[in-house]
């Protein structure tokens, strides 16, 4: 066991995706990495999104906090609390956040943020595309 009491741990890697899968030996599987939500018209029901994050070289117990963001980047859209724990420099872990049945009324670049004990650490798009509008011959 470490001698360090707590120590932040570093966010190796974040992304949203269709699915993950975990394998009898631990491993992650996943499905389809989502660069964009491409949506015939609005509002769009999505019926699963997961966010994939992997913390390690902390030690203590943290608080994970996972939030997708409007447009306005005002409006959380959907919110997920994960607490978990780190016993020594060598740890990590991986945290699968669920959403199901998230609703985007509007088009455009949404976000998907990552905090760490009410500190945010990472924020990427995720933007809602309509397809184009056919122009009239």
């Amino acid at each position: 066991m470490s001698n360090i009491d707590r120590m932040i741990p570093d966010l190796q890697a974040s992304f949203a995706c269709e699915d993950v899968r975990v394998e009898a030996s631990g491993a992650h599987t996943i499905v389809g990495i989502v660069n964009f939500i491409g949506a015939p018209s609005l509002p769009i029901q999505v019926l699963k999104l997961c966010v994939w994050t992997r913390w390690s070289s902390g030690v203590g117990q943290f608080d994970q906090v996972t939030r997708l963001v409007g447009p306005d980047e005002e409006t959380v859209i959907a919110e997920a609390r994960t607490q978990f724990r780190l016993e020594h420099e060598e740890s990590h872990t991986t945290n699968v956040n669920i959403f199901g049945g998230i609703q985007f009324s509007q088009a455009g670049a949404h976000h998907v943020e990552i905090h760490l004990d009410d500190e945010l650490k990472l924020r990427f798009p995720l933007r809602v595309i309509l397809p184009p509008a056919e122009s009239a011959s």
